[in-house]
Protein backbone atom coordinates (compact mmCIF):
# COMPACT_ATOMS: atom_id res chain seq x y z
CA UNK A 1 0.00 0.00 0.00
CA UNK A 2 2.70 2.21 1.11
CA UNK A 3 5.72 0.68 -1.41
CA UNK A 4 5.75 4.12 -3.74
CA UNK A 5 6.06 6.85 -0.74
CA UNK A 6 10.27 7.29 0.23
CA UNK A 7 12.15 7.74 3.29
CA UNK A 8 11.86 11.91 2.92
CA UNK A 9 8.21 11.47 2.09
CA UNK A 10 7.67 9.47 5.60
CA UNK A 11 9.49 12.19 7.43
CA UNK A 12 7.88 15.04 6.08
CA UNK A 13 4.69 13.36 6.76
CA UNK A 14 5.16 12.76 10.28
CA UNK A 15 6.55 16.62 10.98
CA UNK A 16 3.71 17.49 8.98
CA UNK A 17 1.41 15.05 11.49
CA UNK A 18 3.00 16.51 14.57
CA UNK A 19 2.48 19.84 13.47
CA UNK A 20 -1.24 19.71 12.69
CA UNK A 21 -1.95 17.49 15.82
CA UNK A 22 0.53 17.90 18.30
CA UNK A 23 2.63 15.52 20.37
CA UNK A 24 -0.17 15.33 23.02
CA UNK A 25 -3.12 14.03 20.67
CA UNK A 26 -1.16 12.30 17.57
CA UNK A 27 -1.04 8.82 19.85
CA UNK A 28 -4.83 8.60 19.80
CA UNK A 29 -5.27 10.09 16.05
CA UNK A 30 -2.87 7.01 14.87
CA UNK A 31 -5.09 4.49 17.22
CA UNK A 32 -8.08 6.02 15.74
CA UNK A 33 -6.43 5.74 12.40
CA UNK A 34 -5.53 2.18 12.52
CA UNK A 35 -9.26 1.27 14.58
CA UNK A 36 -10.74 2.52 11.35
CA UNK A 37 -8.39 0.81 8.70
CA UNK A 38 -9.36 -2.50 10.25
CA UNK A 39 -12.78 -1.87 10.57
CA UNK A 40 -12.90 -1.45 6.86
CA UNK A 41 -10.98 -4.55 6.22
CA UNK A 42 -13.27 -6.16 8.16
CA UNK A 43 -15.55 -4.80 6.09
CA UNK A 44 -14.86 -5.15 2.89
CA UNK A 45 -13.58 -9.09 3.89
CA UNK A 46 -17.47 -9.92 4.72
CA UNK A 47 -19.03 -8.75 1.93
CA UNK A 48 -16.46 -10.84 -0.32
CA UNK A 49 -17.81 -13.91 1.81
CA UNK A 50 -20.87 -12.76 1.47
CA UNK A 51 -20.76 -12.76 -2.03
CA UNK A 52 -18.93 -15.96 -2.45
CA UNK A 53 -21.77 -17.87 -0.51
CA UNK A 54 -24.36 -16.11 -2.49
CA UNK A 55 -22.61 -17.68 -5.60
CA UNK A 56 -23.06 -20.76 -4.83
CA UNK A 57 -20.32 -23.96 -4.72
CA UNK A 58 -19.56 -23.57 -8.49
CA UNK A 59 -17.23 -20.08 -7.76
CA UNK A 60 -15.22 -21.56 -4.59
CA UNK A 61 -12.27 -20.34 -6.20
CA UNK A 62 -13.86 -17.09 -7.44
CA UNK A 63 -11.28 -14.29 -6.84
CA UNK A 64 -11.90 -10.52 -7.02
CA UNK A 65 -8.96 -9.39 -8.76
CA UNK A 66 -10.37 -11.54 -11.84
CA UNK A 67 -12.76 -8.61 -12.19
CA UNK A 68 -10.19 -6.93 -13.30
CA UNK A 69 -9.71 -6.92 -17.43
CA UNK A 70 -5.97 -7.39 -17.40
CA UNK A 71 -5.92 -9.81 -14.43
CA UNK A 72 -8.54 -12.34 -16.25
CA UNK A 73 -7.06 -11.34 -19.90
CA UNK A 74 -3.07 -12.53 -18.15
CA UNK A 75 -5.02 -15.91 -16.22
CA UNK A 76 -6.71 -17.21 -19.78
CA UNK A 77 -4.15 -17.03 -21.34
CA UNK A 78 -1.73 -18.04 -19.36
CA UNK A 79 -3.91 -21.60 -18.95
CA UNK A 80 -4.02 -21.95 -22.52
CA UNK A 81 -2.48 -24.89 -24.11
CA UNK A 82 -2.56 -23.57 -27.87
CA UNK A 83 -0.84 -20.14 -26.80
CA UNK A 84 1.76 -21.94 -25.00
CA UNK A 85 2.85 -24.18 -28.50
CA UNK A 86 2.73 -20.80 -30.23
CA UNK A 87 4.91 -18.96 -27.70
CA UNK A 88 7.31 -22.38 -27.95
CA UNK A 89 6.71 -21.99 -31.90
CA UNK A 90 7.75 -17.78 -31.56
CA UNK A 91 10.38 -18.52 -29.67
CA UNK A 92 12.28 -21.32 -31.75
CA UNK A 93 11.99 -18.64 -34.95
CA UNK A 94 14.99 -15.83 -35.18
CA UNK A 95 13.10 -13.06 -37.41
CA UNK A 96 16.16 -11.19 -37.36
CA UNK A 97 18.56 -13.95 -38.45
CA UNK A 98 16.31 -15.07 -41.14
CA UNK A 99 15.59 -11.37 -42.43
CA UNK A 100 19.39 -11.07 -42.43
CA UNK A 101 19.96 -14.14 -44.77
CA UNK A 102 17.15 -13.30 -46.98
CA UNK A 103 18.88 -9.67 -47.47
CA UNK A 104 22.27 -11.52 -47.89
CA UNK A 105 20.60 -13.74 -50.33
CA UNK A 106 19.01 -10.66 -52.58
CA UNK A 107 22.59 -8.37 -52.27
CA UNK A 108 24.48 -11.42 -52.99
CA UNK A 109 26.15 -11.58 -49.64
CA UNK A 110 27.99 -14.06 -47.87
CA UNK A 111 25.65 -14.64 -44.52
CA UNK A 112 26.69 -13.29 -41.41
CA UNK A 113 27.61 -15.13 -38.61
CA UNK A 114 25.69 -12.99 -35.90
CA UNK A 115 22.17 -12.40 -36.05
CA UNK A 116 21.17 -9.06 -37.21
CA UNK A 117 24.51 -8.32 -38.40
CA UNK A 118 25.37 -7.48 -41.73
CA UNK A 119 28.63 -8.60 -42.85
CA UNK A 120 29.53 -7.41 -46.40
CA UNK A 121 31.40 -10.20 -49.27
CA UNK A 122 34.95 -9.32 -50.13
CA UNK A 123 35.31 -8.18 -53.39
CA UNK A 124 38.74 -7.45 -55.19
CA UNK A 125 40.10 -8.16 -52.11
CA UNK A 126 39.21 -5.51 -49.97
CA UNK A 127 36.46 -6.11 -47.16
CA UNK A 128 33.97 -3.75 -48.24
CA UNK A 129 34.42 -3.93 -52.56
CA UNK A 130 37.04 -0.91 -52.47
CA UNK A 131 40.00 0.95 -50.20
CA UNK A 132 39.09 1.31 -46.49
CA UNK A 133 38.92 5.67 -46.97
CA UNK A 134 38.52 6.11 -43.43
CA UNK A 135 41.49 3.87 -42.61
CA UNK A 136 44.29 6.58 -42.05
CA UNK A 137 47.95 5.73 -43.84
CA UNK A 138 51.06 6.03 -42.48
CA UNK A 139 52.60 8.13 -45.82
CA UNK A 140 50.91 8.99 -49.01
CA UNK A 141 51.20 7.28 -52.34
CA UNK A 142 53.61 8.50 -54.35
CA UNK A 143 50.68 10.07 -57.51
CA UNK A 144 48.94 11.11 -54.46
CA UNK A 145 48.10 14.84 -53.42
CA UNK A 146 47.16 16.09 -50.21
CA UNK A 147 43.32 16.46 -49.87
CA UNK A 148 43.94 20.21 -49.06
CA UNK A 149 46.63 21.85 -51.65
CA UNK A 150 47.89 25.40 -50.30
CA UNK A 151 48.95 26.74 -53.68
CA UNK A 152 45.46 25.83 -55.24
CA UNK A 153 44.47 29.69 -53.70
Amino acid sequence: MFNDIGGLELVALVVLAVLIFGPDKLPKVIQDAARFIRKIRAFSESAKDDIRSELGPEFKDFEFEDLNPKTYLRKQLAENEDLKELKELRGSFDLKKEIGEVADAVNGKEPSDAPGQVVPAAVNGSPAGGPDLLKKRDTPARDERPPFDSDAT
